[in-house]
């Protein structure tokens, strides 16, 4: 009688669990997916994992009249899947949105559909399971996908930035369910991105960054570190990715997420990461040709010569190179970046704070 009894005690709870699924798909709190029904019990565990007030503004949507606090980033951690010791993870992406200018602007609910990169450095990469090698754009991992989300749950339930409602994206892109991966710092031949931006290298750190998608970027058949920087920086010159407005209003940038097989090749030919990042944006553009070819020319180009070429950002600094993936392929990827003016929606690291 006991396990009968057990038996019905576990329909029972399932049966409870599928109505609180079905309840908060009916208040649209989901992103399409079922979420973790977020009752006080579970919000109060995540509250435990911070020493922050849970009424503690963590970012103002002004034009909208939305903000976010702690206890709703955490409500909305729960929902995403995180468990409790993410939740520090999850309130370093909310102050990494709001560095970045994106709350004060209406970028996110642009047609162009962009979503946000989470990129983890430092120690709790291994501490929370962040995965860095095979497939870190892909599913498996529960710390990337479900920090991701929480912070794209977040965007939709706190700010109000939903699907068919302020989102206005004409097509949109997968990364905005999670867009989150560590970068593998063990098979790196630099420093990581953290350290590169002024951290020390026990500190963890995420950093944030607006991208439009990735580029599948492959070269497997060649030694010679130009062949695979001149493939990467065709890859982000492509000319969809090209606007036909002046670096005053929009820049475009790129997140190049370097396979450590392609690093280390480029490493022993003696190339710093400066010398990679430079060695790109000298070949980030199109010709004036291929502009007009493409039909998008632009207003401030038209004295350059016919052969001249057109860069598509101001300089090195708005291309982000980290190394992650796994060290099995010459396989990199272009995560194509853009911001409005030279601050709103750049990209912005900040540190994970965990309670003593």
């Amino acid at each position: 009688m006991a396990v009968v009894a057990r038996e019905f005690l576990a329909k029972d709870a399932a049966l409870g669990a599928r109505e609180l699924i079905e309840y908060c798909y009916a208040q649209g709190w989901t992103d399409g997916l079922p979420v973790v029904p977020p009752i006080r019990e579970f919000v109060d565990e995540f509250l435990a994992q911070t020493d922050r007030d849970p009424e503690e503004v963590l970012m103002v949507q002004a034009h909208l009249d939305r903000s976010c606090n702690v206890r709703q980033a955490a409500t909305n951690a729960v929902m995403a899947g995180c468990s409790p010791e993410h939740f520090p993870v999850v309130l370093a992406t909310v102050d990494a949105f709001e560095a970045s200018g994106l709350a004060r602007t209406n970028l996110m609910q642009s047609t162009t559909g962009q979503a946000e990169i989470l990129i983890i450095n430092g120690p709790i990469r291994k501490q929370l399971g962040f995965n860095s090698t095979e497939n870190i754009f892909g599913p498996g991992d529960r710390a990337n996908a479900t920090v991701g989300r929480a912070l794209r749950l977040i965007i939709m339930n706190v700010l109000g930035i939903r699907p068919h409602e302020f989102d206005q994206s004409t097509q949109g892109t997968s990364a905005k369910y999670a867009c989150c991966f560590a970068e593998n710092e063990e098979d790196s031949p630099w420093e990581p991105l953290h350290v590169e931006r002024g951290f020390a290298p026990d500190a963890s750190t995420v950093t944030l960054q607006m991208i439009r998608g990735d580029v599948y970027v492959e070269h497997r058949s060649t030694q010679v570190p130009e062949e695979i920087l001149m493939t990467i920086a065709d890859s982000m010159s492509y000319g969809g990715m090209i606007t036909q407005v002046t670096d005053a209003r929009m820049l475009h940038g790129a997140v190049v997420v370097m396979g450590p097989e392609h690093a280390q090749l480029i490493a022993r030919r003696g190339w710093s990461k400066q010398d990679v990042k430079q060695f790109l944006w000298e070949n980030f553009g199109r010709r004036k040709s291929d502009l007009r070819r493409f039909g998008k020319l632009r207003p401030d180009i038209a004295t350059e010569a016919e052969d001249a070429f057109i860069h598509s950002t101001s300089g090195p600094e708005w291309i982000m190179l980290v190394v992650s993936g796994a060290n099995n392929a010459g396989v990199s990827t272009v995560c194509p970046s853009i911001t409005i003016g030279r601050e709103i929606g750049r990209n912005a690291t900040q540190a994970i704070r965990r309670p003593e």
